[in-house]
């Protein structure tokens, strides 16, 4: 017993060192400034800026492949925030990409919901949760917005609803911005 429990030691700190010398060798350093584009972002997964998601998107804005107007659910903010961390003048909007809108959601009508898993298969970011020929219903707090589930669904079910302040993402108004909104507890 002592003999197996030794050996597996032994095993275990060769495989702990050949692992540490795997990491040191071949570390791929990320670019730091692709990593604060990518935080700037609003991580909606949604293809507007024709790239597969934010951080494609973060990767050709550094690149220089990219321009910092092409992201509508980041919308101005965001626009604004990456000229400054670049050190680029602002820009409108690209309209090619879309209007900026007040962040959504998406609800499942669960009563007309036939099961067909086409949601699930275009949701990028796994917000959609169902088996096949069953019901489906959606992660509020997972949603992103993006409305990729809306096309493929056969039965029209899916529904586009605001997001409802609450606690959690709720923002401060900038000064001079009208806050009509209210915190709703939930």
């Amino acid at each position: 017993m002592l003999t197996a429990l030794l050996a597996l030691g032994v095993l275990a700190a060769l495989i702990g060192l050949v692992l540490g010398y795997a990491a040191i060798r071949f570390h791929v350093d990320s670019d730091p400034v692709v990593e604060q584009i990518d935080k700037l972002l609003p991580q909606t997964q949604c293809g507007q800026c024709t790239y597969a998601g934010c951080r494609p998107y973060a990767e050709a804005i550094a690149a220089g492949e990219a321009d910092i107007n092409q992201c509508p659910p980041g919308g101005e903010a965001t626009i604004n925030a990456l000229a400054d961390l670049l050190g680029r003048d602002p820009k409108p909007l690209n309209p090619e990409h879309g209007e900026h809108s007040e962040k959504t959601v998406v609800i499942i009508d669960e009563q007309v919901c036939i099961g067909c898993t086409l949601c699930i298969q275009a949701c990028p970011v796994d917000a959609i949760v169902g088996a096949a020929k069953q019901m489906h219903t959606v992660i509020r707090d997972e949603c992103t917005g993006c409305d990729l589930c809306i096309p493929p669904c056969p039965v029209e079910c899916i529904h586009i609803v605001p997001l409802q302040p609450r606690i959690g993402n709720w923002v401060w108004p900038q000064p001079g911005e009208q806050d009509d909104r209210q915190v709703v507890h939930g």
